[in-house]
């Protein structure tokens, strides 16, 4: 057991935990962060890991990524091996599902999380999102409306310097953007002819981070400069510990990953930010006297209401424009791609098709002769409601590297995901297919449909007997990687985990700020929405510590 008691204790690094400390440490409050993998610094981004993909389907990276130990992690629809070291070892961190619903869960244990391995899009929500139930009858309300939470929206887009454009498309809010972002000449020939012939139908910019320079989040930068944190790396949290008497968190207990020793943190407040099934699954095998089923589960609903975006990939060629370009609106990266592209919102109101849907893509952004049709691809992202079944329990037979057990993740799409995926799989070919765009392939969870030359059909014959034996593997539940709930928020403590503030009903000393707070799963990122509630949360929380109400366990 370590002696200092800290003000307060952050479990995880990434978006959610870099956000917490970087709050909590201005507020003058003393933090430990503890985090499951190693530091990272910048011998992480060498730029000799940068080399072009030996094919376009790059199976060879992803078969020797899978003899390392990434069977699960090489199956993310745009892993490459330069990413590689920051996503888990899959022998070391199993989990199972049933036995005909694979989930694909895809992670990283380092400093700041999957914050380095992202697309960098950061987008905003509407309360199509918070108050669907109110608006179509289907799913719960948030606690909070976009109202709310969009002073949030705007101090965290603020702080970080955004690329993007003011659109004034009402599905998809502006935000705060520092610098323009680009569109490719293809893109804007792409967003004339859709808009020429969708009126209400929108063709925008990404919005998004370059990747930074120092290699270190910046907010997780500022707290470390705070003097205020104390990091503990390699500290793989096992369990949160909580007083008998009141229920309260009192820290956490943990494993060192390289010797096995066994420690305990104590502190006055917890953060929980260890990603959605992390933090869900400490949070189950957290049960005590006081909370025999779990800590924080007193409503049952621990584990519940587990969502993932229904995702959609599809590959192809526009007609209307020759060739590729760079984007240069970020400074070129000697690690990362360039980034940007193309994001097609939720439809308006009066398009017939309209759905809870939206694309998320790029045309002529890949190598192409200045004779060949441009290249594009989209991916699709679609709304998954929330399902008491749909839940994440602990599988007791089986455990992790540090003989923790594993999670048992079911995350299984229902009549209204399998009728909404269709539409949202139609909408894109008639889109792409209207404006003179020719499709070679698209996919998602009911299969993978090829059209004209089919799929990569410039790559050997063997690649492409691979891309169709490994896609149902690949494009399956997991795929849009924006996992939600698990423990979500809500009003009473018996409908919800959390309060409105992100605090465990159970033990208020306690909130949990990343995807897994979330009571719907949206149709875009949720990395904005979880740096924005973090704030709000952890403000909540030091307020409340600042008056007394857990000076004591």
């Amino acid at each position: 057991m370590t002696d200092k008691r800290y003000d307060a204790l952050v479990i995880g690094s990434g978006a959610a935990g870099s956000f917490a400390v970087k709050e909590l440490t201005a507020q003058g409050l003393s933090v430990l962060l503890l985090e499951a993998g190693a530091e990272v610094g910048p011998e992480a981004f060498d730029p000799e890991r940068k080399k072009p993909p030996t094919s376009s389907i790059n199976i060879w990276e992803r078969a020797r990524a899978t003899v390392k130990g990434q069977p699960i992690q090489a199956r993310a629809a745009f892993f490459t091996e330069r990413f590689s070291h920051f996503f888990v070892n899959d022998r070391k961190n199993p989990y199972t599902t049933p036995k005909h619903e694979p989930f694909l869960w895809i992670r990283g244990r380092q400093s700041g999380g999957r914050l380095h391995s992202f697309g960098r899009v950061l987008l905003r929500w509407t309360d199509d999102d918070f108050k669907i139930h109110a608006r179509t009858g289907k799913g719960v309300d948030w606690p909070i409306s976009y109202a709310e939470i969009a002073p949030l929206y705007a101090e965290v887009e603020s702080y970080l310097g955004l690329y993007g454009n003011k659109d004034d498309v009402s599905t998809l809010p502006d935000g705060v953007y520092a610098k323009r972002a680009s569109l490719t000449p293809a893109e804007q020939t792409f967003k004339h002819a859709i808009e020429s012939r969708w009126h209400n139908r929108h063709v925008v910019s990404w919005r998004y981070i370059a990747p930074d320079a120092a290699r270190i989040p910046k907010p997780l930068r500022e707290a470390l400069a705070s003097g205020n944190l104390t990091v503990r790396y390699n500290a793989v949290v096992r369990r949160i510990t909580t007083d008998d008497k009141s229920g309260r968190a009192t820290g956490a207990e943990f494993i060192d990953s390289a010797t096995g020793a066994v420690s305990t943190a104590q502190a006055a407040m917890v953060v929980l930010a260890a990603s959605p099934i992390e933090s869900v699954r400490l949070l189950l095998n957290s049960a005590s006297g006081r909370h025999p089923d779990g800590l924080g589960n007193s409503s049952g609903g621990l584990g519940r209401y587990f969502m993932d975006q229904v995702p959609c990939l599809a590959f192809g060629s526009f007609a209307g424009a020759k060739g590729w370009a760079i984007d240069e609106s970020a400074p070129i990266d000697p690690f990362y791609n360039p980034s940007g592209g193309i994001f097609i919102p939720r439809f308006g109101e009066a398009d017939p098709d309209r759905g809870d849907f939206n694309y998320q893509g790029s045309v002529g952004r890949a190598p192409a002769s200045d004779q060949q049709a441009s290249r594009l691809a989209f991916f699709g992202f679609g709304r998954m409601l929330p399902y008491a079944d749909n839940r994440i329990t602990l599988d007791a037979r089986r455990t992790d590297a540090w003989k923790i057990p594993v999670p048992h993740i079911r995350c299984v799409m229902q009549d209204e995901e399998h009728a909404l995926l269709k539409r949202q799989e139609e909408s894109l070919i008639a889109m792409v297919q209207g404006v003179g765009g020719d499709l070679e392939f698209i996919g998602s969870p009911t299969g993978l449909k090829e059209m004209g030359k089919g799929a990569f059909p410039d790559a050997s014959a063997f690649s492409r007997w691979m891309f169709r034996t490994w896609f149902r593997k690949t494009m399956c539940m997991g795929a849009a990687i924006h996992e939600t709930g698990g423990a979500r928020m809500g009003e009473t403590p018996e409908a919800a985990v959390l309060n409105p503030y992100n605090q465990l009903w159970d033990a208020p000393n306690l909130i949990v700020t990343d995807a897994s707070a979330f009571p719907g799963s949206g149709i875009s990122g949720t990395t904005l929405t979880v740096m924005a509630l973090t704030l709000r949360a952890c403000r909540h929380l030091a307020q409340q510590y600042r008056q007394g109400a857990f000076t004591a366990a």
